[in-house]
């Protein structure tokens, strides 16, 4: 029988002095997940918020889609589904060399 469910994701962004930091909250009506996202402006550019905006939430949204995937692989292991194979991971924005 055909089923139709609507989730909710609302980002919310704090921005000061070129740090921007994003929260992405999705509600399932059942669970809320929260995804957290930052973007700092380098000193040497010129500071556009919407750039930061966009880096923050697309973080932010980015570590809610892999919470998701954590939860649905341990939905999929406790009905007797073996894990997938890890698959690389895509990076977003500009890499952290300090590592």
């Amino acid at each position: 029988m055909p089923n139709t469910r609507e989730w909710n994701v609302r980002i919310f962004l704090y921005e000061d002095e070129g740090n921007t930091t994003a929260r992405a909250v999705l509600d399932t009506g059942e669970t809320t997940l929260t995804g957290r996202g930052v973007a700092r402006c380098n000193p040497e550019d010129v500071d556009i918020p919407e750039i930061g905006d966009e880096l923050a939430a697309s973080r932010a949204m980015a570590e809610l889609g892999r919470q998701m995937m954590r939860a649905a692989d341990r939905d999929l292991q406790g009905v007797g589904a073996g894990p997938l194979p890890p698959k690389a991971r895509a990076a977003f924005g500009w890499p952290d060399m300090s590592l």
